[in-house]
């Protein structure tokens, strides 16, 4: 079974632990021939769609299964016709232990594990897909994804909004083998609650009211390739067994059906929660957190990669004005890039360059072309005679106080300065309450006592990172 149990993130991490088992047929048609099996789930039966495929007519289709899970590999029968016995004893479940023998009808297989330590250095490349950075943070990255992209593993991918968890996820399906299949995406966030359900797993006609036609659920789109399923912590509790169960069986069953199908999907997923802290809490189920965590992998923030700011505003700006019009950062607003604490992150970034493209008046983003919240503060401060990185920093937090901002819009009207006030502290509340909360739209939604629509709407409103 697969289980990697080292995390990026953590300091030096430069092994992943994959576990991996063999299965060796010892009596049976099969005699002699051995699986090396690294799913999640793997399997047995007379199926040919099976992982370990046995011809022993004692044996069902779907006979037993062997799972990974938190206390260790499980072997399950699955209601089989003559029986999956360990020694004398017929078991509906059990754990196995290294080099146990067991027997599904009349054959024998063993369980040996076969466990293997991946080495993992630093890229020595500065991008990885859509990904870019030059960091050693960002390098351990693509390290890790060089590994696992190519494999069949299932990935955890963590870090606060804006990181590029979803690009992390393209990278990975397009680095795959499924490269030629679906990358189908499913913002566990977005969907109400009444209609994921429907949304992952698909419907049938008449299944509730309005639907009028049977539709198939993101996982059969998938079929073949690769599924992303993004902010999963967000995940109603009564829905997460059965996404458990279409893991571990690897089928679904559309709402209102009775007939099953068969899914060949690759799982990679998203969260900016902390998922082992959702669990002690009771609001994530242990046992899918171990489906979905066999390599999880964080994104670092961009605060913590500033090195790469140059870097990113190029590979930003090359991508938003393909006509190279502009074609750098000016040095004063690079300073403030560097001293600002990017709660947003890499996504709060291409929204300023992408912004500042059209009010550019020469072939470099300057101060002038930033968006108000940026720029009111880090003039009023060059106005005083404060202008630089220190003074940039102060940018961070947009307009500081009132004072500064009557300053810097003084010489406005007085409904387009009031407009442009309540345009800025909008936003520069909500960067400051989305920092304080790791980006949780629920739970920064519970400190201000909002309805988490109306913070969606703003932080849309505002460009400064995605709903959901």
């Amino acid at each position: 079974m697969a289980e990697v149990t080292s995390t990026i993130g953590t300091p030096n991490p430069r092994q992943i632990h994959v576990r991996r088992a063999r299965l060796a047929c010892e009596v049976g048609p099969e005699a002699g021939q051995s699986w090396m099996v690294d799913r999640d789930v793997v399997q047995i039966g007379a199926l040919d769609s099976g992982d370990v495929v046995l011809t022993d007519p004692t044996v069902s289709r779907r006979h037993a299964e062997i799972v990974r899970t938190s206390g260790g590999t499980l072997l399950r029968d699955l209601g089989s016709t003559n029986g999956t016995f360990v020694g004398p004893v017929k078991i509906r479940e059990v754990y196995l232990a290294p080099d146990t023998r067991f027997k599904v009808g009349r054959t024998e297989l063993v369980f040996t594990p076969d466990d293997t330590v991946i080495d993992v250095a630093p890229s020595a490349m500065d991008h990885f897909e859509g990904l870019v950075g030059s960091s050693m943070a960002m390098r351990e990255v693509f390290g890790i994804l060089e590994r696992i992209a190519p494999t069949e593993l299932t990935v955890l991918i963590t870090g606060e909004t804006g990181t590029g968890k979803e690009l992390a996820s393209r990278a990975v399906h397009i680095r795959s083998r499924r490269a030629r299949g679906p990358f189908v995406v499913f913002d566990c966030g977005a969907a109400p609650d009444n209609l994921i359900e429907s949304e992952l797993f698909g419907h049938q006609r008449g299944a509730f009211t309005g639907a009028i036609e049977a539709r198939p659920g993101v996982f059969e789109l998938a079929d073949g390739g690769t599924i992303f399923l993004d902010e999963v912590g967000e995940l109603p509790l009564d829905l997460q067994p059965k996404l458990l169960r279409v893991l571990e069986q690897r089928e679904v069953r559309r709402v209102g059906g009775t007939k099953t199908k068969a899914v060949d999907v690759r799982v990679v997923c998203a969260t900016n929660r902390d998922l082992r802290e959702e669990v002690e809490a009771g609001r994530f189920r242990e046992d899918l957190y171990y489906r979905l965590a066999v390599v999880e992998l964080t994104l670092p923030p961009l605060r913590s990669r500033v090195s790469d700011l140059p870097q990113l505003c190029q590979h930003l700006l090359k991508r938003a004005d393909p006509g190279r019009k502009v074609l750098g950062v000016a040095p004063e607003v690079q300073a403030i890039f560097e001293a600002y604490h990017w709660p947003g992150n890499v996504r709060e970034l291409n929204n300023v360059v992408e912004r500042a493209i059209p009010f550019c008046r020469t072939d470099h983003i300057t101060i002038d072309a930033l968006p108000q919240g940026l720029r009111a503060a880090a003039e009023s401060r060059r106005a005083r005679g404060e202008a630089g990185p220190a003074a940039a920093s102060s940018a961070g937090g947009g307009l500081t106080s009132p004072a500064e901002a009557a300053s810097a819009l003084g010489d406005l009207p007085f409904k387009d300065a009031k407009d442009q006030m309540i345009e800025a502290f909008e936003r520069e509340y909500l960067l400051d309450l989305l920092e304080r909360h790791q980006g949780n739209v629920s739970k920064a939604a519970r400190a201000a006592d909002m309805d988490r629509k109306s913070i969606t709407r703003l932080m849309k409103k505002h460009g400064i990172v995605r709903p959901g």
